[in-house]
């Protein structure tokens, strides 16, 4: 009789070893991510900082491919407040996809 219930009580635990190591997995993967937006942001904030001492008639050129595109002082700055909000959204989805993964992994292991 007890032999089926540990058979159960294995497969239970093992399937739970796996669904830890997968939460695992996706909390690395998402701390890179973000760890690779703060990166971006860190960039887009100095290039915004360096920009903003040019003079206005300064010609500024944004790279595109195997080509650079001149673009006005405003529109370059524009752009890289859109790349700032954008990795600022991706990085609240992120942490919040990180937090439900954190309540699952401490759900499986608690402690």
């Amino acid at each position: 009789m007890a032999a089926p219930v540990d058979l159960e009580l294995k497969k239970a635990f093992s399937e739970l070893q796996v669904k830890m190591i997968d939460t695992q997995q996706k909390v690395k993967i998402a701390d890179l991510q973000i760890d690779q937006l703060g990166r971006v942001q860190k960039h887009n904030k100095l290039t915004q900082a360096e920009i903003s001492t040019l003079p206005n008639n300064t010609r500024l050129y944004e790279g595109v491919g195997r080509m650079f595109i001149l673009q006005s002082k405003e529109e370059i700055n524009n752009l890289l407040l859109d790349k700032r909000k954008t990795a600022d959204n991706k990085i609240k989805e992120l942490e919040v996809k990180n937090e439900s993964y954190d309540c699952n992994y401490s759900f499986i292991n608690p402690g």
